[in-house]
Formats: structure tokens, C-alpha cells, sequence
């Protein structure tokens, strides 16, 4: 009995030993992973919905999708020509009204026009305004000609067509630019409010539904169909 129990005993012993060690190797292969996956950042880690444009915060006002339009009637971002801002402005103060005086960026002179039947644009504490173009400046509106008439639009209707500030909003826009304003770049516009103070953001330019190649000493030649290398869909 006595050799069988020291038997049973050394055995008791040998199995705790190797648990003890398949313990320790789980161990270090759990440390092993987790300092290879250090550092890396998961593929949504810093992921944020798309946007049409950018935004930003400042003290009490909120920039909200800034981006310039895609060229529509008497919008031809090219070099000399015009350009249009688009963008909703919000004042987050809860008791003073604020009011934009002035835009200013590198790409031209800027004209600010108010909303219908506003002299200026006031954004009054928490509400917001937007500036957009008119409904019949909009990108490829069959109903504009060339020379931004409207040849096939509705008569106005009393009053309401003339000071409604969603069928005429406010508009900011560029004339005289200075170079071609190119989608996928972004360019430095300071927003200036009386009460806030300047805001300074980078627009992007809306690309709209079909870009067109944009030629440089640097482009490569054009794939056949226009659809990339992908030789079409």
C-alpha cells in the first residue's frame, strides 16, 4: 500500500505540474496576440459618415456640409468665372442673434446676398439658415438656360414667391476666381460673424454625378470608354 500510494501520489503530482504548464504557455500566447494587435487600428475605428461637405465648431456657431456647388447655371468654377457656396449656418447661442458680415478665401471676391425679404443674414439664437442656390440655379436643372434665365418657369404668385426665403435662400458666391476650382482639392474660406467672430474651414467641391478627367502634365493616359481600368461595368 505504501509503494502504491507513493505511485498515486507522484502521478497527482506530475498532472498538476503540466497543467501548470499548458497555463502558462495559454498565457503567453494570449500576451503574444495582444501585443501584435497593439498599436493597429481597427478598419472602423476612425470612420465617419460620408458628407457632401465639411463642418465645424465655433464657440456658438456650427458650419454644417460647406462645400462649393457643382457648376449649374452661371457657375462655371473655372478660372475667371463664378462660383457658389452652399452651407447651413447654426447659431447654438439660447438668447443672442449673431449675423454674417462678410466672407473672405483666396478664390475671389465674395458677394453675400440675404435670404427674400431680409437685408442681411441673421441667424437668431438656436435656429439655422441656409445658403443654397435658387431652385432654378440648381446642377443640370432642365428648366435654366445658359444665361440663367428661366425660360419655362411658373409665374409668381403675389407676394410669396418673391419673399420666400426657401424658394430664394440666401447666397454666397465667388465671382472673379482667381483659379479653376477642381473636385477632390479643398480651399481656406473664413466665414466672419459679427458676434462670433471669424470661422475658418477647408470646402471641399461637390464632384456631382459624373466628374470629368482633369488633364495635367502628371495624367496618365485615358483607359478606353472612360470608365478607368476596369474596362467598363
Amino acid at each position: 500500500m505504501t509503494a502504491l500510494n507513493a505511485v498515486t501520489a507522484s502521478s497527482g503530482a506530475w498532472t498538476r505540474r503540466r497543467m501548470v504548464m499548458v497555463a502558462a504557455l495559454a498565457a503567453g500566447a494570449a500576451i503574444a496576440i495582444s501585443g501584435c494587435s497593439a498599436g493597429q487600428i481597427s478598419q472602423t475605428a476612425d470612420q465617419v459618415s460620408a458628407v457632401n461637405g465639411s463642418s465645424v465648431d465655433v464657440e456658438q456657431i456650427s458650419l454644417r456640409n460647406v462645400h462649393v456647388v457643382y457648376p449649374g447655371t452661371g457657375y462655371t468654377n473655372l478660372k475667371g468665372g463664378n462660383a457658389l457656396l452652399a452651407l447651413s449656418i447654426i447659431n447654438n447661442s439660447e438668447t443672442t442673434d449673431d449675423k454674417l458680415i462678410s466672407v473672405t478665401t483666396d478664390l475671389g471676391t465674395v458677394k453675400i446676398t440675404p435670404p427674400a425679404g431680409q437685408a442681411a443674414i441673421v441667424i437668431p439664437a438656436l435656429h439655422n439658415v441656409v445658403a443654397a442656390p435658387k431652385q432654378a440655379e440648381t446642377a443640370g436643372s432642365p428648366a435654366a438656360d445658359s444665361h440663367g434665365s428661366d425660360s419655362h418657369a411658373a409665374p409668381a404668385t403675389g407676394d410669396k414667391a418673391v419673399t420666400d426665403p426657401e424658394a430664394d435662400p440666401a447666397r454666397i458666391g465667388i465671382t472673379g476666381l482667381t483659379r479653376d476650382i477642381i473636385p477632390g482639392l479643398t480651399y481656406s474660406v473664413v466665414f466672419n460673424f459679427e458676434r462670433n467672430g471669424p470661422v475658418k474651414i477647408e470646402v471641399p467641391v461637390d464632384a456631382g454625378t459624373a466628374t470629368e478627367r482633369h488633364e495635367s502634365d502628371k495624367s496618365g493616359p485615358a483607359s478606353e470608354g472612360g470608365h478607368g481600368g476596369s474596362g467598363g461595368h
